[in-house]
Protein backbone atom coordinates (compact mmCIF):
# COMPACT_ATOMS: atom_id res chain seq x y z
CA UNK A 1 0.00 0.00 0.00
CA UNK A 2 2.97 2.50 0.79
CA UNK A 3 3.95 1.81 -2.60
CA UNK A 4 1.19 2.55 -3.97
CA UNK A 5 0.74 5.72 -2.21
CA UNK A 6 3.77 6.84 -3.72
CA UNK A 7 2.98 5.75 -7.23
CA UNK A 8 0.18 7.68 -6.74
CA UNK A 9 0.98 10.76 -5.50
CA UNK A 10 4.34 10.95 -8.23
CA UNK A 11 1.75 10.39 -10.92
CA UNK A 12 -0.26 13.36 -9.72
CA UNK A 13 2.85 15.44 -9.38
CA UNK A 14 4.15 14.73 -12.86
CA UNK A 15 0.38 15.78 -14.15
CA UNK A 16 0.11 19.25 -12.21
CA UNK A 17 3.91 19.82 -13.69
CA UNK A 18 3.02 19.67 -17.22
CA UNK A 19 -0.66 21.49 -15.98
CA UNK A 20 2.11 23.73 -15.13
CA UNK A 21 3.33 23.96 -18.83
CA UNK A 22 0.25 24.01 -20.45
CA UNK A 23 -1.08 27.08 -19.23
CA UNK A 24 2.75 28.29 -18.92
CA UNK A 25 2.49 28.74 -22.46
CA UNK A 26 -0.63 31.10 -22.08
CA UNK A 27 0.76 32.93 -19.51
CA UNK A 28 3.62 34.02 -21.57
CA UNK A 29 1.81 34.98 -24.51
CA UNK A 30 0.02 37.00 -22.21
CA UNK A 31 3.02 38.64 -20.58
CA UNK A 32 4.75 39.12 -24.47
CA UNK A 33 1.85 40.65 -25.79
CA UNK A 34 1.20 42.80 -22.50
CA UNK A 35 4.42 44.14 -22.65
CA UNK A 36 4.57 45.21 -26.45
CA UNK A 37 1.08 46.91 -26.27
CA UNK A 38 0.65 47.63 -22.67
CA UNK A 39 -2.11 50.79 -22.93
CA UNK A 40 -4.38 48.19 -25.67
CA UNK A 41 -4.09 45.84 -22.90
CA UNK A 42 -4.89 48.29 -20.05
CA UNK A 43 -8.28 49.41 -21.86
CA UNK A 44 -9.23 45.84 -21.96
CA UNK A 45 -8.46 45.22 -18.58
CA UNK A 46 -10.71 47.90 -17.24
CA UNK A 47 -13.36 46.73 -18.89
CA UNK A 48 -13.43 43.90 -16.76
CA UNK A 49 -15.11 44.03 -13.87
CA UNK A 50 -12.70 43.70 -11.07
CA UNK A 51 -15.34 43.17 -8.15
CA UNK A 52 -16.36 40.21 -9.72
CA UNK A 53 -13.32 38.93 -10.36
CA UNK A 54 -12.35 39.57 -6.81
CA UNK A 55 -15.38 37.90 -5.64
CA UNK A 56 -14.31 34.78 -7.45
CA UNK A 57 -10.84 35.12 -5.85
CA UNK A 58 -12.44 34.57 -2.49
CA UNK A 59 -14.56 31.94 -3.28
CA UNK A 60 -11.94 29.74 -4.53
CA UNK A 61 -9.72 30.76 -1.32
CA UNK A 62 -12.89 29.48 1.01
CA UNK A 63 -13.11 26.28 -1.32
CA UNK A 64 -9.46 25.46 -1.10
CA UNK A 65 -9.99 25.83 2.93
CA UNK A 66 -13.11 23.25 2.66
CA UNK A 67 -11.17 21.03 0.69
CA UNK A 68 -8.16 21.11 2.71
CA UNK A 69 -10.36 19.96 5.62
CA UNK A 70 -12.27 16.75 3.51
CA UNK A 71 -8.68 15.53 3.41
CA UNK A 72 -8.25 15.74 6.84
CA UNK A 73 -11.55 14.54 8.17
CA UNK A 74 -10.89 11.77 5.55
CA UNK A 75 -7.70 11.12 7.44
CA UNK A 76 -9.60 11.12 10.49
CA UNK A 77 -12.84 8.75 8.58
CA UNK A 78 -15.57 11.21 9.98
CA UNK A 79 -17.94 10.47 7.17
CA UNK A 80 -20.41 12.86 7.88
CA UNK A 81 -17.49 15.83 8.26
CA UNK A 82 -16.38 14.68 4.24
CA UNK A 83 -19.50 14.41 3.05
CA UNK A 84 -20.45 18.18 4.62
CA UNK A 85 -16.85 19.58 3.14
CA UNK A 86 -17.38 18.13 -0.36
CA UNK A 87 -20.78 19.48 -0.76
CA UNK A 88 -19.54 23.04 0.38
CA UNK A 89 -16.74 22.93 -1.59
CA UNK A 90 -19.18 21.89 -5.05
CA UNK A 91 -21.33 24.89 -3.61
CA UNK A 92 -18.02 27.68 -4.14
CA UNK A 93 -17.00 25.60 -7.26
CA UNK A 94 -20.74 26.36 -8.85
CA UNK A 95 -20.15 29.68 -7.50
CA UNK A 96 -17.37 30.42 -9.46
CA UNK A 97 -18.72 29.06 -12.41
CA UNK A 98 -22.03 30.97 -12.15
CA UNK A 99 -19.75 34.47 -11.79
CA UNK A 100 -17.85 33.86 -14.88
CA UNK A 101 -21.16 32.68 -16.45
CA UNK A 102 -22.53 36.55 -15.59
CA UNK A 103 -18.90 38.06 -17.10
CA UNK A 104 -19.27 36.16 -20.37
CA UNK A 105 -22.74 37.08 -20.79
CA UNK A 106 -21.53 40.93 -20.23
CA UNK A 107 -18.78 40.60 -22.85
CA UNK A 108 -21.54 38.73 -25.24
CA UNK A 109 -24.02 42.30 -24.28
CA UNK A 110 -21.27 44.24 -24.85
CA UNK A 111 -19.69 43.23 -28.30
CA UNK A 112 -16.44 42.05 -26.91
CA UNK A 113 -16.43 39.08 -27.76
CA UNK A 114 -13.15 38.06 -30.47
CA UNK A 115 -14.79 36.51 -32.53
CA UNK A 116 -17.32 37.55 -35.38
CA UNK A 117 -20.65 36.39 -35.25
CA UNK A 118 -20.61 35.48 -31.37
CA UNK A 119 -21.43 38.72 -30.30
CA UNK A 120 -25.35 40.12 -29.56
CA UNK A 121 -26.53 41.47 -32.64
CA UNK A 122 -29.07 44.51 -32.54
CA UNK A 123 -29.55 46.17 -36.54
CA UNK A 124 -29.58 49.88 -36.37
CA UNK A 125 -33.21 51.41 -36.72
CA UNK A 126 -34.37 52.20 -40.56
CA UNK A 127 -35.03 56.12 -39.78
CA UNK A 128 -31.24 56.56 -38.34
CA UNK A 129 -27.73 56.31 -40.20
CA UNK A 130 -25.07 54.84 -37.58
CA UNK A 131 -21.69 53.99 -38.96
CA UNK A 132 -19.87 51.09 -38.02
CA UNK A 133 -18.23 51.37 -34.60
CA UNK A 134 -15.05 51.18 -35.91
CA UNK A 135 -15.16 54.17 -38.33
CA UNK A 136 -15.75 56.56 -35.52
CA UNK A 137 -12.98 58.11 -33.87
CA UNK A 138 -11.39 56.26 -31.05
CA UNK A 139 -12.06 58.55 -28.59
CA UNK A 140 -15.57 59.44 -29.26
CA UNK A 141 -16.93 56.31 -26.54
CA UNK A 142 -14.78 57.55 -23.16
CA UNK A 143 -14.96 55.46 -20.27
CA UNK A 144 -18.27 55.59 -17.74
CA UNK A 145 -20.40 57.08 -20.61
CA UNK A 146 -23.29 55.27 -22.37
CA UNK A 147 -23.31 54.53 -26.07
CA UNK A 148 -25.89 53.12 -29.04
CA UNK A 149 -25.13 49.88 -29.30
CA UNK A 150 -25.48 48.97 -33.26
CA UNK A 151 -24.20 45.22 -34.19
CA UNK A 152 -26.13 43.80 -36.85
CA UNK A 153 -23.48 40.87 -37.61
CA UNK A 154 -22.02 40.39 -34.15
CA UNK A 155 -18.80 41.74 -34.95
CA UNK A 156 -15.84 42.62 -31.89
CA UNK A 157 -16.73 46.17 -31.14
CA UNK A 158 -14.10 48.95 -29.47
CA UNK A 159 -13.91 52.42 -29.91
CA UNK A 160 -12.86 53.36 -26.82
CA UNK A 161 -8.97 54.90 -27.71
CA UNK A 162 -8.48 57.12 -24.94
CA UNK A 163 -6.08 55.90 -22.90
CA UNK A 164 -3.88 55.75 -25.85
CA UNK A 165 -4.79 59.31 -27.29
CA UNK A 166 -3.48 60.29 -23.44
CA UNK A 167 -0.65 58.29 -23.58
CA UNK A 168 0.58 59.65 -26.67
CA UNK A 169 -0.36 63.64 -25.66
CA UNK A 170 1.95 62.51 -22.50
CA UNK A 171 4.49 61.04 -25.20
CA UNK A 172 4.42 57.45 -23.33
CA UNK A 173 3.48 55.46 -26.34
CA UNK A 174 6.25 52.65 -27.06
CA UNK A 175 7.59 52.47 -30.12
CA UNK A 176 5.79 49.06 -30.46
CA UNK A 177 2.80 50.88 -29.85
CA UNK A 178 3.84 53.49 -31.98
CA UNK A 179 4.15 50.85 -34.63
CA UNK A 180 1.17 49.10 -33.46
CA UNK A 181 -1.81 52.18 -32.66
CA UNK A 182 -0.56 55.28 -35.68
CA UNK A 183 -1.41 55.70 -38.61
CA UNK A 184 0.64 57.64 -40.92
CA UNK A 185 -0.35 60.84 -40.26
CA UNK A 186 0.58 59.99 -36.68
CA UNK A 187 -3.09 59.71 -34.95
CA UNK A 188 -4.31 57.09 -33.20
CA UNK A 189 -6.20 54.71 -35.66
CA UNK A 190 -9.62 53.29 -34.01
CA UNK A 191 -8.88 49.85 -36.28
CA UNK A 192 -5.38 49.16 -35.46
CA UNK A 193 -5.92 49.87 -31.96
CA UNK A 194 -9.34 47.69 -31.64
CA UNK A 195 -7.31 44.71 -32.85
CA UNK A 196 -4.74 44.81 -30.73
CA UNK A 197 -7.56 44.99 -27.72
CA UNK A 198 -9.13 42.30 -29.39
CA UNK A 199 -5.71 40.59 -28.79
CA UNK A 200 -6.28 41.00 -24.83
CA UNK A 201 -9.94 39.18 -25.28
CA UNK A 202 -9.03 36.52 -27.20
CA UNK A 203 -6.61 35.69 -24.43
CA UNK A 204 -8.96 36.32 -21.57
CA UNK A 205 -11.67 33.89 -23.31
CA UNK A 206 -8.50 31.34 -23.92
CA UNK A 207 -6.95 31.59 -19.79
CA UNK A 208 -10.33 31.71 -18.12
CA UNK A 209 -12.55 29.59 -20.48
CA UNK A 210 -9.58 26.75 -19.92
CA UNK A 211 -9.54 27.54 -16.35
CA UNK A 212 -13.58 26.98 -16.24
CA UNK A 213 -13.07 23.67 -18.30
CA UNK A 214 -10.77 22.66 -15.39
CA UNK A 215 -13.06 23.51 -12.73
CA UNK A 216 -15.88 21.33 -14.43
CA UNK A 217 -13.57 18.44 -14.04
CA UNK A 218 -12.77 19.58 -10.71
CA UNK A 219 -16.67 19.58 -9.89
CA UNK A 220 -17.13 15.80 -11.72
CA UNK A 221 -14.16 14.92 -9.17
CA UNK A 222 -16.08 16.50 -5.92
CA UNK A 223 -19.39 14.76 -7.64
CA UNK A 224 -17.62 11.20 -7.52
CA UNK A 225 -15.84 11.79 -4.34
CA UNK A 226 -18.97 12.96 -2.57
CA UNK A 227 -20.43 8.90 -3.53
CA UNK A 228 -17.53 7.28 -2.05
CA UNK A 229 -17.61 9.30 1.39
CA UNK A 230 -21.37 8.84 1.60
CA UNK A 231 -20.77 5.08 1.13
CA UNK A 232 -17.69 5.23 3.99
CA UNK A 233 -14.81 4.65 1.68
CA UNK A 234 -12.55 6.79 2.92
CA UNK A 235 -10.41 6.14 6.64
CA UNK A 236 -7.19 6.59 7.99
CA UNK A 237 -6.26 3.00 5.78
CA UNK A 238 -7.17 4.60 2.69
CA UNK A 239 -7.69 8.36 1.68
CA UNK A 240 -5.63 8.99 -0.93
CA UNK A 241 -8.39 9.54 -3.73
CA UNK A 242 -9.49 12.52 -1.50
CA UNK A 243 -5.53 14.02 -1.27
CA UNK A 244 -4.57 13.61 -5.11
CA UNK A 245 -8.15 15.14 -5.65
CA UNK A 246 -7.33 18.02 -3.38
CA UNK A 247 -4.16 18.69 -5.11
CA UNK A 248 -5.59 18.93 -8.70
CA UNK A 249 -8.78 21.80 -6.76
CA UNK A 250 -5.92 23.82 -5.24
CA UNK A 251 -3.73 24.08 -8.52
CA UNK A 252 -6.89 25.58 -10.25
CA UNK A 253 -7.69 27.81 -7.31
CA UNK A 254 -3.55 28.82 -7.80
CA UNK A 255 -3.86 29.28 -11.32
CA UNK A 256 -6.90 31.98 -10.97
CA UNK A 257 -4.81 33.44 -7.92
CA UNK A 258 -2.62 34.33 -10.95
CA UNK A 259 -5.13 35.19 -13.33
CA UNK A 260 -6.77 37.26 -10.89
CA UNK A 261 -4.01 40.18 -11.16
CA UNK A 262 -2.72 39.85 -14.62
CA UNK A 263 -6.18 40.04 -16.48
CA UNK A 264 -8.17 42.80 -13.61
CA UNK A 265 -6.00 44.76 -12.06
CA UNK A 266 -3.22 45.68 -14.28
CA UNK A 267 -3.17 48.37 -16.02
CA UNK A 268 -6.36 50.07 -13.73
CA UNK A 269 -4.57 52.79 -12.43
CA UNK A 270 -4.57 54.54 -15.94
CA UNK A 271 -7.88 55.64 -15.09
CA UNK A 272 -6.58 57.97 -12.43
Amino acid sequence: MKQQEESVSIGMWLFLAQEIMFFGGLFTSYLVFRWRFPMAFAAGSNHLDAFLGGANTLVLIVSSLTMALTVYYARLGNRNMQVILILLTMFFGSIFLGIKGIEYTEKYNDGIVPVAGLNRKVKAPAESEHAPAAEKPCWEVTHGEEHEYINPRGEFQWADCSLAKMAQDKGFLTESERNGYLNSAGQIDANKFRDKVSIFFWLYFAMTGLHALHMIVGLGLMLWLLYKAFRGTFGPDYYMPVEMSGLYWHFVDIVWIFLFPLLYLLGRHFLH
